[in-house]
């Protein structure tokens, strides 16, 4: 018989694009992940992984099975969902929902729906990992996370397979923070061409809000001149305040700038990113989704 778990690991090393990649989406290690396909070979007698330079692409035989594999996960998917249906009593909810999300909306948004729904619901576990958007979107269509948190800035293209259902949630305003006694601090707005010679502090190149940050300077020659490089928005307003780099910071899950920053948002174009929730269209009829995505929507109104 296949083994689904193995199954799982093997669609992760396919979106995720090597082992070290989806033993970390999946929270084991590589040698895990490793032993777990060559079981998977053994059981079906073919080879899956096949070397390429210093990683592993999949064989045609390994792609057939990813794909040929994606209804099964659906349909059990439908199964868990009915299964919840007839686990207790009416205003019970049971079941496991794996979260993920990106870092400022874990502590803007999810922590808080978390506590609530662990009090409401103390059947609901909700296990939770922060990653990137795309990465994300990654694990909810992979079967690897049950119910996702990204954001969408601007025209940043945020890809979203037919698979995969979005709930808007709300809509967050990035600001541009400058230390007080900046030339441009008593401004009401900012345009990128007052901008230009800046030195910024920036996420790193890969992130949407670092692709964002250059889409705003779209047409403006030499800009945004990123200087310094961090993943933390805090590091952010500190680079800030100690006069070292103006910043681009959501206002979702920011931390009170005290009496030496101030925060300008941008004009021409605005500086705002869409939050959304994403889930498989297999688990729509999922009690447990069904609860943990209302009590996003919910929270989310008051944002």
């Amino acid at each position: 018989m296949i083994d689904l778990e193995a199954v799982l690991s093997l669609r992760a090393i396919a979106t995720q694009g090597s082992v070290v990649a989806a033993a970390t989406a999946l929270g084991y290690t590589p040698s895990a992940v490793s032993q777990q396909v060559k079981r998977l070979e053994r059981e079906t007698g073919i080879a899956l992984l096949e070397r390429a330079g210093r990683g592993v692409i999949l064989t045609e035989a390994g792609t057939r099975l990813v794909v040929a594999s994606t209804p099964i996960l659906a349909d059990l998917d439908r199964l868990r969902a009915d299964l919840q249906l007839t686990a207790g009593p009416d205003d019970r909810v049971v079941g496991e929902i794996r979260v993920a999300a990106f870092s400022t909306v874990v502590r803007g948004l999810v922590i808080p729906v978390l506590s609530d729904l662990a009090e409401r619901h103390p059947d609901l576990a909700l296990p939770l990992r922060e990653s990137e958007p795309w990465e994300t979107i990654a694990l909810v269509a992979s079967g690897q996370r049950d119910l996702g948190i990204v954001h969408r800035w601007g025209g940043v293209a945020l890809a979203m397979p037919d698979d995969l259902v979005s709930t808007p949630l709300f809509t967050d305003v990035a600001d541009v923070i400058l230390p007080r006694d900046h030339p441009l601090a008593d401004r009401a707005e900012l345009h990128p061409e007052e901008l230009a010679g800046e030195r910024w502090v920036a996420t790193f190149e890969a992130t949407i809000c670092r692709q964002w940050l250059r889409r705003l300077f779209d047409g403006v020659p030499n800009a945004p001149r990123i200087v310094h490089e961090s993943m933390e928005f805090a590091n952010h307003l500190e680079l800030a305040r100690a006069g070292l780099a103006v910043a681009l910071v959501p206002r979702l899950g920011r931390g009170e700038l005290g009496p030496d920053l101030v925060a300008i948002p941008t004009a021409g174009p605005a500086s705002t990113r869409g939050v959304l929730a994403v889930h498989r269209r297999s688990q729509t009829d999922s009690p447990a989704l069904r609860t943990a995505l209302d009590a996003f929507v919910e929270h989310a109104r008051d944002m």
